[in-house]
């Protein structure tokens, strides 16, 4: 990621701070204008609060039952001993009151945001339940509360003793790190109706939204100061700045919501407001947990470059943009499932089972893309050739620039691009120059057919000094010699090995050994030969011979040899 990159994610999370706490604000200053404190806790969803008051004392249906429960607890109707009538106490021991139990039940569902309507609870005394148990039982929302239902004992309905059994334990996971005590303990700050709230609401509101700020400034200040101070200390402040950072600003911003999401439950607003303050924050985490886990593949992906640096093969390099690529598809993949589940409480059990129909169908339609995702996969584990080899392919001739998913990316001599698709590469044959230990230069010299054969021996001897005093040619395996006697001239066979890696290098030595050979060539005089037809005429008198006289003692030839594997190869070295 670029520094460019990081300012503007950085940027962005502290919009997004921004843009949460100002619509907690407008959150607040709804709740403020709409909430009036006779409303209880209960959403009654049109239907009529019964007048007679045999309506909610009485255990003889579901709904009754409900009804002596949650309007027995209402704040204009507060009476906890004929609530608790609806729970299943007969097997409680001594000591536990069972007012106690029914105040936490109910705070236990305005904790979790869950909306009793009334119009939906059966009436009839013989309901059963066909949905899940098939027995004479009624449950509120098994999504958020599974444990909490109604079953009935003979003739009535009450909270089930594994319901009661179960209430204390629920109550500490809906108030979690002491916070039961302090939903206890706030109403004592008083009760007078400010702006449809209460004084200790109030107080608990600014508390919040104090806790928030604080909560901020820590975070910032632990993450900008604290862990990206610790990190160039050790070195890494370049990849705290570029990495770490991101991912710790995001995760304060997650870290706010846990906070949010605990503390919302305290104030006891409106049964409504918490269960879709509660949606909107369940959906934001899972969000911005798919954002931190986003940006821990850039991290993860850095440690893995580190580890292909260390290796000699560059097709290592180019698997790590595929590894982080495939990590963050599947981030985005599982986080989208994540959040459609877990934050709006969407069911992708038929999703997931569309996809596994539609697995054929989207397999035989992209059995080409899918053939060349295995031929890439191929690829990495034989690793028939890597980024940078010069290669041979059929028709294709090039060096090797990226292995994709799909295809392979092939640079040729003429600078153009070809891409080929990893299935047909997978199956194709390869031959990979760029894996040669050595990389071979033959060619024949052709001299002249008046050339003495004393000559031809010395500059045969001549040639081989100079593939031996080269410093980048195999000493242990060349061919040179007098071969051939063909139409037009006699040849030597030239056969050597050079010793480097790159083609450029290649070049470059071919150029040095044949400029050292034409240097041989004319201190000892050689011709060479070309396909040509020669009159020969007589000789006259007045005119020289053309043909050039060469001395008939090998000394001579020896002689120059000396010379100029003293004056020329002598430079080399």
């Amino acid at each position: 990621m670029s520094r460019a990159q990081t300012v503007y994610f950085i940027n962005f999370a502290a919009q997004l701070h921004a843009w949460m706490m100002k619509k907690l604000f407008w959150l607040i200053a709804i709740v403020s204008l709409t909430w009036a404190p006779v409303m209880g806790q209960v959403m009654v969803d049109g239907s009529p609060v019964p007048v007679d008051p045999e309506d909610y004392h009485n255990l003889k249906t579901p709904y009754t039952a409900s009804l002596t429960f949650f309007l027995n607890l209402r704040e204009d109707n507060f009476d906890p001993e004929a609530a608790a009538l609806s729970l299943m106490t007969d097997d409680l021991g001594e000591g536990v009151e069972p007012r106690e139990l029914a105040i936490k039940l109910k705070q236990i569902f305005d904790g979790n945001g869950v909306a009793i309507r009334f119009a939906e609870i059966p009436n009839e005394a013989t309901f059963i339940d066909s949905v899940y148990t098939n027995q004479a039982k009624y449950f509120f929302d098994t999504r958020v509360l599974p444990f909490v239902y109604l079953q009935k004992y003979g003739d009535e309905w009450k909270f089930s003793a594994f319901t009661v059994s179960q209430i204390h334990e629920l109550h500490r996971a809906t108030f979690p790190f002491g916070t039961d005590q302090l939903i206890n303990q706030l109403p004592k700050m008083g009760t007078k109706t400010y702006f449809g709230f209460q004084t200790w609401q109030l107080v608990g509101l600014f508390g919040f939204i104090l806790l928030l700020f604080l909560a901020h400034k820590l975070f910032t200040f632990l993450f900008d100061r604290v862990i990206l101070f610790s990190l160039e200390r050790l070195g890494y402040g370049n990849v705290g700045e570029k990495y770490i950072l991101p991912v710790a600003k995001v995760l304060s911003i997650y870290l706010i919501l846990l906070v949010s999401a605990l503390f919302i439950r305290l104030l006891q607003l409106p049964v409504e407001v918490v269960a879709f303050v509660l949606k909107m924050l369940h959906a934001a985490k899972p969000f911005v947990l798919t954002i931190v886990f986003y940006k821990i593949v850039d991290v993860v992906a850095l440690y893995f470059a580190k580890l292909a640096e260390k290796t000699e093969s560059t097709l290592d390099d180019q698997l790590v943009p595929l590894v982080r690529k495939t990590l963050k598809a599947f981030v985005v993949v599982v986080g989208t499932l994540f959040i459609l589940k877990e934050g709006l409480d969407v069911d992708i059990v038929p999703f997931l089972t569309g996809l596994s129909i539609g697995g054929l169908a989207f397999a035989l339609a992209a059995q080409d893309t899918i053939k060349n995702f295995f031929g890439s996969v191929m690829i990495f584990i034989d690793k028939p050739f890597q980024v940078g080899d010069w290669i041979t392919s059929g028709d294709v001739d090039g060096t090797v620039e990226e292995v994709g998913f799909r295809s392979t990316r092939i640079r040729t001599f003429r600078n153009s691009v070809t891409y080929i698709p990893n299935g047909k590469i997978a199956d194709a044959t390869i031959d990979n120059h760029g894996l040669r230990q050595y990389r071979r230069f033959y060619t024949t010299l052709t001299v002249t057919y008046d050339t003495p054969h004393e000559l031809i021996e010395t500059f045969v001897q001549g040639l081989r000094e100079i593939v031996l005093k080269h410093p980048e040619t195999r000493k242990d395996a060349f061919n040179i010699y007098f071969n051939n006697l063909s139409s037009y001239s006699k040849d030597i066979m030239f056969y050597i090995f050079f010793e480097v890696p790159t083609w450029p290098e290649e070049l470059r030595c071919r150029h040095e050994i044949l400029i050292q050979i034409v240097q041989l060539a004319e201190v000892l005089g050689i011709r060479f030969a070309f396909p040509t037809q020669t009159l020969h005429m007589e000789s006259f008198p007045e005119k020289k011979d053309l043909i050039p006289g060469y001395p008939s003692d090998a000394s001579v030839y020896k002689q120059k040899l000396t010379q100029f594997l003293n004056q020329e190869l002598g430079k080399k070295e």
